[in-house]
């Protein structure tokens, strides 16, 4: 998951350099869901192994 979020990251800074608002704000906001997604999952995995360790 972490791969995807930074995928659409490098393509939303090159679309921006390139000047393509539609393409890098779309990608930009992939990122943003993926980022989000990926932290809640990691969270939620970090707590799962310190309440099964005790």
């Amino acid at each position: 998951m972490l791969r995807w979020t930074i995928a659409f990251v490098i393509i939303a800074i090159i679309a921006g350099i390139f000047g393509f608002g539609g393409i890098a704000a779309g990608a930009a906001g992939i990122a943003k869901v993926l980022f989000f997604i990926f932290l809640v999952l990691f969270v939620l995995s970090l707590l799962k192994g310190l309440l099964t360790n005790k």
